[in-house]
């Protein structure tokens, strides 16, 4: 993404913060490279910054603590949360079951938990900042070896569902990083980004955002007309 996208986005300058987990906080596994927020801070120049707010290892429950450092000025908040409340969970992949139905039933209270969880903190988000756009990420499939690989993506999937449903609920707009992080290459182990995935992120949410903002200003457009 070029700046010169970003120079074409209308209104004021964005002032992004990153709250959630190490899907943004990815600082420490880049070797070198940029973070997250790095890249955005890069790619948006003199039209825009962001501030890293999110904190590696975070459980969704532990996500609203991050609110209060949120500067004043800020314009969006991007939230990643999720994946390691879905790493908790890990070892029932491995559980052993005699049917489908069983193995399904087995992530059922996780994901009524992780359901739970998730709206408090979207709820807590609405409360502590009240009007303020937030982009939802969903939690990537990851770099896993080939045995684990289809069973992870499957138990994933059971995570996103609530991460869509929810922000669906509040009218949040969901960045999919699965479709944005594809190739080995974007993870720096098995489930951190490493510098270049971390950029395909940056370019996500910076196209996320430029897009709410253009459809907010049609719809603005067309209400005064």
């Amino acid at each position: 993404m070029s700046t010169q996208t970003v120079q074409e986005r209308p209104d004021r300058p964005l002032r992004i913060a990153l709250i959630g987990d190490s899907i943004l906080d990815n600082k420490c596994y880049t070797a070198g490279e940029p973070s997250v927020c790095e890249h955005l801070n890069d790619i948006l120049r003199d039209h825009g910054s962001a501030v890293n707010l999110a904190v590696d290892g975070s459980l969704t429950h532990q996500v609203a603590a991050q609110l209060e450092r949120i500067p004043a000025g800020t314009t969006h908040v991007v939230l990643s949360s999720g994946g390691n409340d879905a790493l908790q969970y890990e070892r029932l992949l491995s559980q052993p079951v005699g049917n489908t139905a069983e193995a399904l039933a087995l992530f059922r209270q996780p994901i009524d938990r992780f359901t739970r969880d998730y709206r408090k903190l979207h709820a807590a988000i609405a409360d502590a900042l009240p009007g303020l756009p937030v982009l939802t990420c969903t939690v990537y499939n990851g770099r896993y070896p080939q045995a684990l690989a289809d069973s992870t993506r499957v138990a994933i999937a059971l995570f996103n569902d609530p991460i869509y449903a929810v922000a669906h609920e509040f009218s949040r707009p969901v960045l999919e990083l699965r479709k944005v992080c594809t190739e080995g290459a974007d993870y720096a182990n098995p489930i951190e980004p490493s510098g270049s995935g971390g950029r395909k992120i940056a370019r996500g949410i910076v196209r996320m955002l430029l897009q709410a903002l253009s459809d907010m200003c049609k719809s603005d457009t067309q209400t005064e007309g």
